[in-house]
């Protein structure tokens, strides 16, 4: 949205150019985290366990027995489903939920969690 913002900015107030310019900045500037983030996850789904990695500077992983995975949902916006990415929540046995945003191909992970559950 403030990409848009910027653009309409330098169309329609084409004297006033730093003010278009620095709104879209801002738009870019606002991109890059949820692009660090969609690069730096990696996920992976062995015969035994669930594991995801995400971070480039901070790093967070968890590993999730496949025993212990009760439940999994995948959510995609509209953009998501036009990009090829979305959330997945996995809840494992006794009601531990884990939920990994901006994630490359969802419904894709999912298929392969539950072909090794069953």
């Amino acid at each position: 949205m403030v990409l848009v913002v910027g653009i309409v900015l330098l169309i329609v107030l084409p004297g006033v150019p730093l003010a278009g310019a620095v709104v879209l900045l801002i738009g870019i500037l606002m991109l890059v985290p949820p692009f660090v983030a969609y690069r730096t996850t990696e996920l992976g789904v062995t015969n035994k366990r669930v594991i995801v990695k995400m971070g480039l500077i901070r790093r967070r992983t968890l590993e999730l027995l496949l025993r212990q995975v009760e439940a999994i949902s995948v959510d995609q916006s509209l953009s998501g489903r036009l990009l090829g990415f979305g959330s997945i929540t996995l809840t494992g046995t006794g009601g531990v939920r884990e939920d990994f945003h901006r994630v490359r191909d969802p419904l894709e992970l999912r298929r392969r969690i539950q072909g090794q559950v069953a």
